[in-house]
């Protein structure tokens, strides 16, 4: 049960403990921080900068940001035109081709694909290559952070009781009780006390022909800030852990017992 103080702000525990899950679901983990770069960012100086600096790392891709416009004339074709704004940002990605580490303009990416190991070694290498980020661009706000997990729990070609994995379990109407194909639900929740919100994102995944899975139950939990913070005064680790806390309650109030035992 949400605990909250007298004064309605929510009572977020850091000492408490959460089910280890040997065979976590989790098939991408992410730390999106947002702010904008001081200086020049020019790709040549950003790659020779950063290439020392990402031991384990090598240079994957460059990305740059394009505006696209469509435009409409009553006697001719629609034209699409394409206006190159600049560099983005670089990739960088881990040796064993698991980790992407993105420095863009606008900010910074530590994505982990699966198999994700723990909470200590993910948010850790996100803090080292978050401090390599800032002596690159001298930020001095951070305009927003963002914790995204993205889980699938597999589904039994026969499953018939979404209620079964997942709770609450989405419902047809009244008097039509068909087998769900699919179903989509998007819930947004304030974190009363705390500048903090959660996009919860329940949906089906359609079997995989290319990889012979069957459906998943997708679980995209993103807990993001709600306001900016100086650098000077953010202690971004402690935010990221009561980031993860609200996580990890989204989560384990949505799966069902039966759903955990699969991941023991």
């Amino acid at each position: 049960m949400t605990q909250m103080n007298p004064k309605g702000r929510l009572v977020i525990n850091l000492a408490e403990e959460f089910r280890h899950l040997p065979r976590a679901p989790i098939v991408e983990a992410v730390i999106d921080i947002r702010s904008h770069a001081a200086g020049t960012f020019e790709e040549a100086a950003v790659r020779q900068f950063l290439e020392p600096r990402l031991d384990g790392y090598e240079y994957l891709d460059t990305q740059r940001a394009v505006q696209h416009e469509l435009t409409f004339e009553v006697t001719k074709p629609p034209r699409q035109m394409f206006k190159d704004l600049g560099l983005k940002g670089l990739r960088f990605r881990s040796a064993d081709q698991k980790s992407i580490a993105q420095f863009n303009r606008d900010g910074f990416i530590h994505s982990r694909l699966e198999p994700y190991s723990d909470w200590t070694s993910f948010s850790g290498e996100g803090l080292r290559l978050w401090e390599i980020f800032k002596e690159l661009v001298q930020p001095v706000e951070i305009n927003r952070i963002g914790l995204r997990f993205i889980s699938r729990i597999e589904l039994p070609l026969s499953v018939a009781r979404l209620e079964d994995y997942i709770k609450p379990a989405p419902e047809t109407p009244r008097d039509l009780e068909l087998p769900f194909v699919g179903f989509m639900h998007h819930d947004t929740l304030a974190v009363p006390g705390y500048p903090y919100a959660i996009n919860l994102i329940r949906t089906i995944q359609p079997p995989q022909a290319e990889t012979r899975a069957n459906s998943g139950l997708i679980l995209d939990i993103d807990v993001f800030t709600t306001q900016g913070f100086e650098i000077e005064e953010t202690g971004l680790a402690r935010i990221l852990e009561e980031m993860r806390w609200l996580k990890n309650k989204a989560f384990f109030g949505s799966v069902t017992e039966k759903a955990l035992e699969a991941f023991q």
